[in-house]
């Protein structure tokens, strides 16, 4: 099968033939028939995370957000069949640890990231092994269109856990969402169906305005105010009672946080890049003193993906519209290079493989 491989940080995938995998007997393997490139993936190819032991190996099949149909099942799986449409996390577990009998498989203590390391080869590729498919891949009903199932990737599916279950957006709140790449972009359209007014806050023009298609109601360029935290507080009488930082970036980080009104709740979903290598610096003693809670997400458990399945087909979310561009296997080098100057926009995808 065809396949992107990690060979060089930084420089072109190679485009390969590799042989196809084979099913575990608790796993399937899934015909890929779009798959996401997400910032995660750029940090991989750009070879990040060395400082949190987090570094992903040469050799490695990038691609963590795919959609497809079951080809070949594993001797011990009676769920799925061949012919069955799957949605796939990319926090993969086994199914046994404590964290995911208790509902929290997205931090497995014995997990596996899709496309990040060796034993979990990823999806830029005519082929995807799924471990553990009972327990991690999820049924697409039909009136789930396979792009929306792409779309919600490790970003769309991590912004709703992060909005709806981490943060437990309520209608009414006011949630500030800090960089609209894919990932933010989804958080102020799962914002807005949570009931939430939502602020997006960008220094690009273009992601704003597609924000404010999918849902939001304020918008901020960040590089055009004096303060961020202070503009965001004038619009939303207060402060945000909910905020995202969905970049990374110190400056983002501290905007978030600083951005509250008392009792506020930060999130952090945006990974950081070299420029920070995993430490920012946040006003403990504010965070204190208003009791503000800072909490972290990864991803969302395989058991709660039908919440975003059934949100999708009946209308609520729509995944699909934050979708700006479709692009072959070969192309995606020149998509990963585009992100290092904040280039795209929305959720691109593979389509072609």
């Amino acid at each position: 099968m065809r396949a992107a491989v990690l060979r060089e940080y930084g420089e072109p995938l190679s485009i390969e033939e590799v042989p196809d995998p084979d099913p575990a007997p608790h796993g399937v393997v899934v015909s890929v028939e779009a798959c996401g490139i997400c910032r995660s993936d750029w940090h991989a190819w750009k070879g990040h995370g060395e400082w949190a032991d987090d570094r992903v190996d040469r050799g490695q099949i990038l691609g963590h957000e795919p959609a497809g149909t079951v080809v070949e099942v594993g001797a011990d799986v009676d769920a799925f069949s061949v012919g069955d449409r799957v949605a796939v996390p990319f926090n993969l577990g086994e199914g046994s640890c404590p964290q995911c009998r208790r509902g929290h498989g997205n931090v497995c203590d014995d997990g596996y990231a899709l496309g990040f390391e060796q034993d979990a080869q990823g999806a830029f590729a005519e082929r995807v092994h799924v471990p553990y498919a009972e327990f991690n891949a999820t049924a697409v009903p039909d009136d789930v269109p396979t792009e929306a199932v792409a779309a919600l990737g490790c970003r769309y599916a991590t912004a709703f856990h992060a909005l709806a279950h981490r943060a437990d957006v309520a209608a009414g709140d006011w949630v500030a969402v800090h960089g609209c790449g894919g990932l933010g972009l989804a958080g102020v359209q799962i914002a807005s169906a949570l009931g939430a007014g939502v602020v997006a806050v960008d220094v690009r023009e273009e992601p704003l305005d597609l924000a404010e298609r999918v849902g939001a109601d304020e918008t901020v360029r960040s590089d055009r105010v004096d303060s961020v935290p202070e503009t965001i507080a004038g619009l939303t009488d207060g402060g945000a009672h909910v905020s995202m930082d969905a970049l990374g970036r110190a400056e983002t980080c501290r905007n978030s946080v600083d951005c509250l009104r008392i009792r506020g709740t930060h999130v952090q979903v945006g990974l950081t890049t070299d420029a920070e290598e995993g430490e920012v610096s946040l006003p403990v003693d504010e965070i204190t003193r208003w009791d503000v809670s800072v909490l972290g997400s990864r991803g969302m458990p395989p058991s709660r993906y039908d919440e975003l399945l059934r949100m999708i087909g009946s209308g609520s979310l729509r995944p699909s519209d934050l979708v700006t561009e479709r692009v072959a296997l070969d192309a995606v080098s020149d998509r990963l290079a585009a992100m290092t100057d904040y280039e795209t926009s929305g959720i691109e995808l593979v389509t072609e493989f």
